[in-house]
This record gives C-alpha cells, sequence and structure tokens, in this order.
C-alpha cells in the first residue's frame, strides 16, 4: 500500500505582478523517485523553493505525512531537518571542512553530540566516495566534489525527502557523471527524491514518474515510458524534440 509523504495542493506562488506557479497540485509517496522537467522559468525550482519553505506561496497548502506545514521558525526546521535539500550552487561554508559541513545541521538542528554527529558526517562522506577529502574546504574541492559534499550533507539529516534543484547545472560536463552516479545509487537504495533536473536520459533512467512543467502549471506527468515515448500534450512533444535531437 502506498504512503504519501508530501501533498501540494493548490499551490501559487507570485513575485509582484508575476505569476510564477498557477494551481500546483502535485503529491509523492514513499520510496518514489520524482523527476521535474521542463524550460528555464516553468516554475521547476520556484516549486521546489516553496516545498522547502524557502519562498512562502501566494496561497494553497502544503502537507507533509498528512499535516499543513507551519511557517513557524520552529516547525521550519523541525521540517527541514526531515526534508533535505541539494542546490545547484553547492551552498557549502568556505571556511569549514567538508567534514564540519556535514557534522554542523546534526549538531545544530537535530541536536546530537559532536561525537555522533562526525560519525554520521564520516559515514555519508564514505557513501558519496569523499572520505578522502573529509579535512578539505571548499576551496580545495572541484565542483564534482562539492556537490558530493553537499550530497552527503544533506543525507547526514537522514531525510525523509530529498529535494534537487538542478544539481547538475553548475558543474563542468566532466563533473556531471561523478553526481549522477551517487545520486543513481541513492535511488537504487530506495530514498524518496524529488529532482529538478535538465538532464534527460538520467531522468528517463532513474525516475519512478516524471513531471513536465511549463508556464507554472504541470502540463503533463507519468512514468518515463508514458512522458517521453508517448507524450500526450503538444508542448511536450515539442520540449522532448529538442532533447532528441541533442
Amino acid at each position: 500500500m502506498s504512503e504519501l509523504i508530501l501533498q501540494v495542493k493548490h499551490l501559487k506562488k507570485s513575485f509582484g505582478t508575476h505569476e510564477v506557479l498557477k494551481d500546483i497540485d502535485f503529491s509523492v509517496e514513499k520510496g518514489e523517485v520524482i523527476s521535474i522537467i521542463g524550460s528555464s522559468g516553468s516554475g521547476k525550482s520556484t516549486l521546489l523553493r516553496c516545498i522547502n519553505m524557502l519562498e512562502i506561496p501566494t496561497s494553497g497548502e502544503i502537507l507533509f505525512e498528512g499535516a499543513p506545514v507551519s511557517y513557524r521558525p520552529k516547525d521550519k526546521n523541525r521540517f527541514r531537518s526531515r526534508v533535505g535539500m541539494v542546490f545547484q550552487s553547492f551552498n557549502l561554508f568556505a571556511n569549514m571542512t567538508a567534514l564540519q559541513n556535514c557534522m554542523i545541521g546534526v549538531q545544530i538542528v537535530s541536536k546530537k553530540s559532536k561525537q555522533e554527529a562526525e560519525a554520521r558526517a564520516q559515514e555519508y562522506l564514505k557513501v558519496v566516495g569523499m572520505s578522502a577529502y573529509r579535512n578539505a574546504r571548499p576551496a580545495q574541492l572541484s565542483g564534482g566534489q562539492k556537490q558530493r559534499v553537499a550530497i552527503a550533507r544533506a543525507l547526514c539529516m537522514q531525510p525523509d525527502l530529498l529535494l534537487f534543484d538542478e544539481p547538475t547545472s553548475a558543474l563542468d560536463p566532466e563533473m556531471v557523471g561523478e553526481v549522477l552516479a551517487v545520486i543513481r545509487s541513492l535511488a537504487e537504495s530506495g530514498i524518496t527524491m524529488v529532482i529538478v533536473t535538465h538532464e534527460m536520459m538520467f531522468a528517463k533512467e532513474i525516475s519512478s514518474r516524471v513531471v513536465f512543467m511549463d508556464s507554472g502549471i504541470i502540463l503533463e506527468q507519468g512514468t518515463p515510458d508514458q512522458v517521453f515515448n508517448h507524450p500526450q500534450k503538444e508542448r511536450t512533444r515539442e520540449f522532448l524534440s529538442r532533447y532528441r535531437q541533442g
């Protein structure tokens, strides 16, 4: 029986007079890997930022495990300890080592001891293949290595849901593969994930469901086979034809 983790109901988000999200309905079940695809400006990243409370929706409702999310600071921190986010620009603390970057949330948000935080950080740095760089600062790491540390940091919170916002878009092409390999291994381990990505082949391979967004709405969604091989909407076909030509 499916277990619903997240529900987004009638979500709208405007910046001034510009409506970026228009009546979004969206849900995530435990164990799903959902890829959100679409052109730049379609609202993909804004949807993710609303889910993670980095943006406050103009209207609508977000439910986590059946309960409405609260924007009070205390509730927001508790929610973020269970819903991790990996950003396209890494967002690592420049003055901290990889190990310290992974420890800080465990200590401050989860209130774990330094010893427990360090053990957890070591564990997840190993998962992403970055144990050898635990004492390196971000300036000493490549883009792909920084992103793997950022993934380890998110995993250290042992989230129920992991959000990725274009995790490879800031990387040189030769570094993309190492980050996608880590995400692929996480998917195979059963972690629930929502991934905003422009890596179409990756989305086709890894996803249990693909969501196509266009102009602030979810235009089409379904299995990778349905969306990539049998799209129902002309706009979806037009978008995917560019990917096939590439």
